[in-house]
């Protein structure tokens, strides 16, 4: 996938890319969940906003840019925060079905609002549910590297023989396991379970790059003058990464312009870019 997704869910490994899947089984429940509206919300008190577990730097045990994100929207809106964190599922629309349009099986769901959505148009055409709406970031693949080790990387041919660790099961893992006919598929350390693990390798000195997404390896690296973070030199790598945004149920239309308005003034008064630094991460407007 791509939340915080490693490109857009739609297709292809997962963003926080293949995390399990919820166990158990059971049947989906029988009918989609009423939209919560503007005005409902209002009434209940609180907002209630679906978060993706364990997504460094974005959310984990309650703490992340998407956490403090949520709770500026709240209050903008004049509402408490309550979280909903949740297992990324087998894609994106298993997510969008289960958190914003109808609930899971298991019993909880769906939210108000799912942040870290890819703002995608064949996400949005596959889902007619939903509106997935305010972009607020925009992600990518990146590389970063010991520059005594690496001084220069303009193609990853310069990588030599050079140990890199990478998350295998992500689309970081994917590009560089098949780079050049897998000319590099022996030097990949692939035990990680993200990049900001990748990035403390190569803080340890154990690599010499690391693989990852620009905000993981930024919420580790960055400000350290022995590394460099650039984006990945691969031609398949999106070149223009990806956008994540918001999704709420398609008949909530107050809520979603009032999140719409709410996000705008985030980034228009700096307030947006400033909780990203707080987390180490270069905020990329989307």
């Amino acid at each position: 996938m791509t939340s915080r997704s490693e490109r857009p869910r739609t297709a292809g490994p997962r963003r926080r890319d293949c995390l399990l899947a919820l166990a158990g089984t059971g049947l989906l429940l029988a009918r989609p969940a009423a939209a919560t509206t503007l005005v409902q919300a209002r009434a209940r008190g609180a907002l209630v906003v679906g978060l993706y577990e364990d997504m460094p730097p974005f959310h984990v045990a309650g703490q992340g840019i998407d956490v403090e994100i949520a709770r500026a929207l709240a209050a903008a809106l004049e509402l408490k925060l309550t979280l909903l964190p949740f297992n990324a599922d087998e894609n994106m629309n298993d997510d969008l079905r289960n958190m914003v349009w109808k609930g899971h099986y298991l019993g909880y769901g769906p939210a108000d609002v799912l942040m870290h959505v890819p703002v995608d148009k064949p996400l949005m055409d596959a889902n007619p549910q939903v509106s997935i709406f305010a972009p607020y970031y925009r992600e990518r693949v990146a590389l970063a590297r010991d520059l005594q080790r690496l001084p220069q990387l303009d193609s990853l041919k310069q990588l030599g023989t050079q140990p890199v660790a990478v998350p295998g099961q992500t689309l970081a893992g994917w590009l560089l396991l098949g780079a050049d006919d897998g000319a590099y598929k022996d030097q990949l350390k692939t035990q990680w379970k993200d990049g900001t693990e990748c990035a403390r390798a190569l803080q340890r000195g154990e690599v010499a790059a690391a693989a990852g997404l620009a905000s993981e390896l930024e919420s580790v690296l960055q400000g350290d003058p022995r590394f460099a973070i650039e984006p990945l030199p691969s031609p398949r790598a999106p070149r223009n990464g990806w956008a994540a945004g918001l999704a709420v149920k398609k008949d909530a239309t107050d809520l979603a312009v009032a999140l719409q308005t709410a996000m705008n003034q985030l980034a228009q008064s700096g307030q947006l870019k400033a909780i990203f630094a707080r987390h180490h991460v270069a905020w990329q407007p989307a």
